[in-house]
């Protein structure tokens, strides 16, 4: 497990991350939705993690869930780098009822979003515009390019959801362990 902490004024954050799990977790945000799409993502990718978040959700959930992705990722990018014997790419649609949602990925040490999943509004008391938010952090610092897209689908939670499973399932493919790859790239370094 390697672990990190982030203090602010607006939060205080502590994560614990074993890349190569099993999708244990144990995770308190402060942000109920947030906890359960974590959850998943944690459970899809195999990724363990704890979190632990007291925020200034008296203001809002924002600093929460950006700081949660500004941390999170930076423990990704820890982990995935120096980037070697790995599959590098990975692409998966994950489907939730009506929704599909298609997240292809480069473990690359460029980070990149392509976020095109078009819903507004809430979902009970989450602001569903804060998931943007979440991966644009996410992506950012974990230094990967990723494209999330909404293929289909009406519901926001099962849209939202899907796209946390398709960056999860992404990213269990992606570090797939390949012996015979190396260094990824024709660069010879990631």
């Amino acid at each position: 497990m390697i672990t990190k902490t982030r203090i602010t004024k607006e939060t205080d954050i502590k994560i614990s991350l074993k890349l190569d799990g099993n999708g244990n977790n144990n995770i308190d945000t402060g942000v109920g939705f947030l906890d359960h799409m974590l959850e998943s993502f944690s459970k899809h990718s195999l990724v363990d993690i704890d979190i632990k978040c007291d925020g200034d959700t008296h203001i809002d959930d924002h600093h929460s869930v950006e700081d949660i992705g500004i941390v999170l990722g930076s423990l990704f990018c820890e982990a995935f780098y120096p980037a070697k014997n790995i599959e590098r790419f990975a692409n998966v649609n994950v489907v939730m009822d009506e929704a599909c949602v298609s997240c292809d990925l480069d473990i690359s040490n460029r980070p990149y979003l392509v976020y095109d999943v078009d819903v507004e509004g809430k979902v009970g008391t989450f602001d569903v515009e804060l998931v943007e938010e979440f991966f644009r952090a996410f992506v950012t610092s974990a230094r990967i390019s990723t494209h999330i897209v909404l293929l289909r689908g009406k519901n926001k939670h099962h849209i939202i959801e899907a796209a946390f499973k398709s960056l999860a399932v992404a990213i269990r493919r992606a570090t797939v362990k390949n012996d015979r790859v190396g260094i990824p790239s024709t660069k010879d370094v990631l």
